[in-house]
């Protein structure tokens, strides 16, 4: 019997596992994942990014956690040697209309505790030589980290603190009992008191095999990027980012200095016909059909399909995507670009064809469910296992 069981062994999972190590330091703590290697799909598939928190509505959970996480994951990879590098970055207005929202940012980043500032066109350019825009805000406390390498150290210090570590476990069935619950899995049984569903891009599933309904359906959506070939990363000094657009929870095509030095320019956001789809051509029928059998899908095209168009285009269409990059910087050429390793998000779509704009943490019987948590969770994991934790009493 376990006091606790966390579902994904992803940079949440295991950060709700050192929690529950602090918290419960007498408790038998036990970690399950599908894979053969910890924090593999998201954790693994990302751009690297320490998010400051400036984008996000104030008071809401994306807001304080991710405020809080990237003081956390700095002092983490201090105190364990991890590479960082808080190098700051740039979101700038190349268009008059995206000026309102440029400012709406910026107060957004003041109210959320934030040291910004605002800056003009010729102050980006001695940040970013290469940029042109109208305007733009210096975040100083954003940054970048392999979150692989972050993951896999909380991996090994759940094990060190007497946490039961398991790779190649799928829970394919979860059956409620008087004490608890017996996670059925693809290698044994385990029982356990408390669950806690931290299985990212199959979160929804997990809730229901835990008798919830969380009232989101995971979609995925497949992040494509494009890298800077070595000879042009000099166009690149830190991290560039162009104005979002507000009505959606993506931060638009960027350009990313990762911590190996490479540059990547992207993610766009399609549509993955399957939720472990990296490549194009990666289709699962079974992924696919909830999809498009799902209303709240068909809502979210009728708002806004000309905005899923574009991104299409831009995925099947190198030039496209080089022309939202020549928006930041006019030099970047096709030529400039090789393909680079793609993402999938885990993106929680609600009943009315809304994309959940915030975590999203569901309780159940004697269970936790993590049914939202794509960027910024990885640099608020270490407050995200927290706030996982100090749910289980409420």
């Amino acid at each position: 019997m376990y006091d606790f069981a966390i579902i994904g062994g992803g940079i949440v999972g295991l950060s709700t596992a050192l929690a529950l190590g602090r918290s419960y330091p007498d408790a038998k703590v036990l970690v399950l994942e599908k894979e053969s290697s910890w924090a593999y799909h998201q954790t693994g598939h990302n751009s690297g990014v320490i998010h400051s928190g400036i984008y996000y509505k104030p008071g809401s959970l994306k807001a304080k956690l991710c405020h809080e996480g990237n003081s956390l994951l700095v002092e983490f990879c201090q105190e364990h040697g991890i590479q960082y590098d808080i190098c700051g970055k740039v979101i700038v207005a190349t268009e008059p209309e995206e000026l309102p929202v440029l400012e709406n940012i910026y107060q957004r980043g003041l109210t959320n505790g934030l040291n910004v500032s605002k800056i003009s066109a010729e102050e980006v350019r001695e940040i970013e030589p290469h940029v042109r825009c109208l305007a733009g805000i210096k975040v100083p406390s954003a940054g970048i980290v392999n979150y692989k390498q972050v993951g896999q150290k909380y991996a090994e210090l759940v094990d060190k603190g007497g946490g039961e570590l398991h790779l190649n476990r799928k829970v394919e069935r979860i059956v409620a009992n008087g004490q608890g619950q017996v996670l059925e899995t693809t290698q044994g049984a385990f029982e356990v008191k408390f669950a806690i569903n931290c299985a990212g891009l199959y979160s929804d599933r997990v809730a229901k095999l835990g008798g919830v309904d969380p009232k989101a359906k995971i979609i995925p959506f497949r992040g494509e990027y494009y890298e800077l070939k070595p000879d042009k990363r000099d166009l690149v000094k830190h991290l560039i980012y162009p104005v979002p657009n507000p009505n959606f929870p993506f931060l638009g095509v960027h350009f990313t200095r990762m911590i190996d030095g490479s540059i990547h320019a992207g993610p766009n956001a399609v549509l993955s016909l399957k939720r472990e789809g990296y490549r194009k051509q990666d289709v699962d029928l079974q992924d696919m059909v909830e999809v498009f059998s799902d209303p709240g899908f068909w809502r979210l095209v009728a708002k806004h399909g000309w905005v899923g168009v574009q991104e299409m285009v831009r995925s099947s269409n190198k030039q496209a995507f080089v022309r939202s990059l020549q928006k930041l910087i006019p030099e970047v050429q096709g030529s400039d670009l090789v393909a680079a390793e793609a993402g999938v998000r885990a993106q929680a779509l609600m009943g009315d064809g809304k994309l959940a704009d915030d975590f999203l943490l569901v309780r159940g019987e004697n269970a936790v469910h993590v049914c939202n948590a794509p960027s910024p969770a990885a640099t608020a994991s270490l407050a995200i296992g927290t706030a996982i934790v100090e749910k289980i009493n409420n």
